[in-house]
């Protein structure tokens, strides 16, 4: 393994960390903007349709890969102009 992937293993687990905290609140903006409620729908609420439901699954969904994606990528870019390696 060379020193770039050895060097951006703290480093990707720290942006893994900061992307979560991240997209966590994208969704939340997202679901009340969207569905005009504080919180979005549990699997397990009662009182929730499977629509409802799976919807908001997929959007926290996307939301998640799309911030993973963009955090992750940034990480190598800025690792490959620091150490002149990409670290995939």
């Amino acid at each position: 393994m060379n020193t770039a992937k050895i060097a951006y293993k703290p480093v990707g687990l720290a942006l893994g960390a900061v992307s979560g905290m991240v997209a966590g609140a994208a969704f939340r903006q997202t679901w009340k903007l969207l569905a005009h409620e504080e919180d979005a729908p549990d699997a397990t609420d009662e009182d929730r349709g499977w629509q409802e439901i799976l919807v908001s699954a997929a959007l926290q969904g996307a939301i998640f890969a799309v911030v993973k994606a963009a955090v992750d990528r940034t990480g190598a870019t800025a690792t490959r102009s620091l150490t002149g390696t990409w670290p995939g």
